[in-house]
């Protein structure tokens, strides 16, 4: 066999271990597994490529490699599993802006007069999309990382400029199709650059995260666009996985959301916090616990339902709430885990942050399979969450997370919410959850909390 065709083998072996590296990644239990395996392939590409023949300016490719590994590496290790979400927006706004570079340099180092159309189209396609790719998630990274507010962004006639832009790039666009000109094309990255801002600027914190895997669906476009350009089927294949995974979950984002992409794009959602503003959450009161009544309430439980949101994940309680499931387990107490789809910031950050503390695998229920024993539960402790348990989800027609499919933590006998305040979630709404009869409030830090339940539940 020939050299490209032992160098095509490897590229097609690489390509079947990122599809099963996706589909590993489908579930926590294989999840490390397919990160492995993923990265082997990446691993095999990477070399395969190195072996073609007649490549040139190695040097620089190795050391731009050198550079990314130098800077990589630390992140990935250092990022808290908070910070997850805004890593992966740094990380996909540089894989778009490569992708637009790569799909800029193949028309810039060829005479474009001699390009085919459809040649021409792919790079501007690459061009734009990158573009439009890496300034979004930069200004995704900013609001998550509250460099910026985290509130979403509006001016009068937002619309009217978002329209003018995006014509101004569609019509750069037609001229660059027919003029070959290189100074239109650069013209052109610029407006894809500032449309990406401009469509971020008015998309609220709480939906940063289902955006990011729109974008991330984005480059992976881009990436499979310059890879036309580059003539490079490994390219071709991998951008066209990265582009349908990050769709599917975009759009499994926006199901667990209980709303339609368009409204999480364009409603502006989370512009006025209405929690607190009504005479009726000022007026009411909520009842709070102490320690040991709490404790008391969990040893002497048959089962408990540990339901944990983002609260938990910025406490870094996850090793003090396995600590106390544990307790409670050698008591004899049946203990669960109810995992919303988007508990945290994004799906399978709360699965992810629990197996940072060995919670078995077997402990952990999807929502749907929580909700058909919540009414066998004999208390919902609820860690850190508030909107994907709020009721408001389901009786209130005007609220802003009506529909959003919850976790029904108030099926169970017992309800104890374990907050740093009363200031509401992501949402900015209030929780009737926390003012129910049922209901009690253990106030405090989450991590000093459980490690406090589980010394009291010893000393029941």
């Amino acid at each position: 066999m020939s050299r490209g065709t032992v160098i095509d083998i490897f590229y097609l072996v690489a390509v079947v271990g990122f599809i099963l590296a996706l589909k590993a990644l489908s579930s926590p239990r294989r999840a490390r597994m397919g990160n492995l395996l993923g990265a082997a392939g990446m691993v095999l590409a990477v070399g395969a490529t190195f072996a073609r023949a007649g490549l040139g300016h190695v040097g620089l490719m190795v050391g731009a490699m050198a550079i990314g590994v130098a800077v990589g590496v630390p992140a990935a290790r250092l990022v808290r599993m908070t910070a997850m979400p805004q890593m992966v927006a740094a990380f996909n706004g540089v894989g778009g802006g490569a992708a637009a570079v790569v799909s800029l340099t193949a028309f810039v180092s060829t005479d474009a007069k001699l390009l085919p159309i459809y040649k021409v189209l792919e790079v501007i396609f690459g061009v734009v999309i990158g573009s439009f790719s890496l300034s979004g998630s930069a200004l995704s990274f900013a609001k998550l990382q509250e460099l910026v507010t985290g509130r979403p962004i509006v001016y009068r006639g937002q619309q009217r400029v978002n329209a003018v832009v995006a014509a101004g790039i569609l019509a750069l666009l037609i001229a660059v199709l027919t003029t070959d000109s290189t100074v239109l094309l650069w013209i052109l990255l610029v407006l894809s650059l500032a449309l990406g801002l401009l469509f971020v600027l008015p998309i609220g914190g709480a939906d940063v995260p289902v955006l990011i895997s729109l974008l991330n669906a984005f480059t992976g476009l881009a990436v499979a666009a310059s890879g036309f350009s580059l003539n490079s089927n490994l390219l071709v294949v991998a951008g066209t996985l990265v582009g349908a995974s990050g769709t599917l979950l975009t759009v499994l984002m926006s199901n667990a959301m209980g709303r339609s992409l368009p409204n999480i794009l364009f409603s502006a959602f989370g512009a006025v916090i209405t929690a607190g503003t009504s005479e009726a959450a000022t007026t009411r009161s909520v009842r709070a616990a102490t320690v040991e009544d709490v404790a008391v309430l969990l040893a002497y439980a048959r089962k408990v339902a540990i339901i944990p949101g983002y609260g938990l994940a910025v406490a870094q309680a996850q090793h003090a709430v396995r600590e106390l499931a544990n307790t409670l387990t050698k008591r004899g107490v049946e203990v669960f885990y109810a995992i919303h789809p988007i508990a945290g910031r994004m799906p399978g950050h709360m699965n992810v942050l629990l197996a940072e503390a060995d919670v078995p695998y077997e402990d952990l229920r999807e929502m749907e399979e929580a909700n058909r024993e919540m009414s066998t539960v004999d208390v919902a402790l609820v860690v850190g969450a508030n909107d994907t348990v709020n009721p408001a989800a389901k009786e209130v027609p005007g609220s802003p997370i009506y529909g959003m499919p919850i976790i029904n933590a108030d099926e169970a006998a017992n309800i104890v919410f374990l907050k740093r305040s009363m200031r509401p979630g992501f949402a900015g709404i209030d929780n009737d959850l926390m003012y129910n009869p049922k209901t009690v409030m253990l106030f405090g830090d989450a991590k000093d909390s459980l490690q406090k339940l589980a010394s009291g539940v010893v000393r029941v």
